[in-house]
């Protein structure tokens, strides 16, 4: 069998018919050996029987959500190639020759974009068409240098067992940023089809939650691009710190008139330094575990900055910091000997010993942060 058509079904009686029905038709006049497949979640309207009346096969699918359906679909379809759906008639079933031709010419994935082939008026509410899939979407080409434009479109198509391979796991509707990202990840052939949006036949509310499912996918992206969540985030703000610590050291940066930076600022920016120093550490901690636990995640620069971060490399850096924070420290107890340790101008004083204490704190940081890279990656 060359071609499985799959619907996730959840109480769509109105309209289940009707998408099995094109679907059917497409397969008979283009003569496609295939099957119509319906992956219930658990309908309490009928939609089981309406399909199986039309001539579909019906799988039950126990475990809730839009991603369970759907896995449980796949793992249950017999054809070479899928090509799914919603059963809510806002895809068109019959018009299915853009994903079939580039399937048959070798891409792995191919996702339709509903921005490139139109959205009728009705068929998506505002917030989803330019703020939640644009942004979401933009996010995902970004952090996985994928050619995907509409990382949420619900038709798409797929080589079986090349989706199988991935692992797809997620139960709800992040699912279908699952797929993009595990592909993107595999390096697997993606392909786009302009695909047009149409309102759909339901007479209910959709199933969709705009921001509890968009934080959904946008979650998933990050907690799949650690990088870019912890440790892109944390070099930023603690080469930003250590900047303005080692300005400051020097002295008070004044603009007349408008602001000065003297201790109060200093402190700020060695605070940065030490949070941003415990953030890289965060992703390069997640790498590292991923890399144990064979983890397809994006990585890149990342990557190597984990290899350089060996053990003896890391306690080096970080006792030779530490050393420099306690004769930072030192040289501050002498300092306040020489005026008996009696009263001392703060500012002077704060200048030679906040970066002595920040270079402590981020030494032992990088000490212990180094044992823990060594302990993920013990044999």
């Amino acid at each position: 069998m060359e071609l499985t058509i799959l619907m996730p079904c959840l109480n769509e009686a109105l309209t289940v018919e009707t998408c099995i029905r094109k679907a059917q038709a497409y397969l008979e006049k283009h003569r496609i050996a295939g099957e119509v497949l319906v992956a219930d979640n658990g309908s309490t309207d009928g939609s089981q029987s309406i399909a199986l009346a039309a001539g579909a096969r019906v799988v039950e699918v126990k475990s809730k959500g839009y991603g369970a359906a759907l896995i449980g679909g796949i793992e249950a379809a017999n054809g070479r190639y899928v090509i799914m759906a919603d059963a809510d008639d806002s895809y068109d079933f019959s018009d299915l020759d853009g994903f079939v031709d580039r399937l048959r010419r070798g891409f792995k994935l191919v996702i339709g974009n509903r921005f490139q082939g139109g959205i009728t008026p009705g068929a998506m509410p505002l917030l989803n068409r330019y703020l939640g899939n644009p942004v979401l979407s933009l996010i995902g080409r970004t952090l996985f240098a994928s050619p995907v434009g509409d990382f949420h479109c619900g038709l798409r198509g797929f080589e079986r067992q090349a989706i199988l391979g991935l692992g797809l796991c997620a139960p709800g509707m992040e699912f279908a940023s699952e797929m993009v990202v595990k592909a993107s990840l595999a390096s697997l052939e993606i392909a786009e089809v302009p695909t047009k949006l149409s309102p759909d036949g339901r007479q209910r509310a959709p199933h969709l939650r705009p921001w509890r499912d968009g934080w959904r996918h946008l979650s998933f992206m990050l907690l799949r691009s650690p990088q870019w969540l912890f440790l892109y985030p944390g070099l930023v703000l603690t080469v930003f710190g250590l900047l303005g610590t080692a300005i400051l050291t020097g002295g008070p940066i004044r603009i007349p008139g408008v602001f000065t930076l003297d201790i109060n600022a200093l402190l700020y920016f060695a605070i940065a330094s030490i949070v941003g120093v415990q953030i890289s550490f965060f992703g390069l901690f997640a790498l590292a575990l991923a890399r144990r636990m064979e983890l397809r995640i994006a990585q890149g620069f990342a990557e190597k900055l984990l290899r350089l971060a060996s053990l003896e490399i890391t306690i080096a850096i970080g006792i030779f910091l530490a050393l420099t924070g306690l004769g930072g420290a030192l040289y501050a107890i002498i300092q306040w000997g020489h005026s008996s340790f009696g009263a001392l101008i703060p500012s002077d004083m704060m200048r030679i010993t906040i970066p002595a204490v920040t270079a402590l704190a981020i030494g032992t940081q990088i000490v212990f942060g180094g044992f823990l890279l060594g302990f993920i990656e013990i044999e």
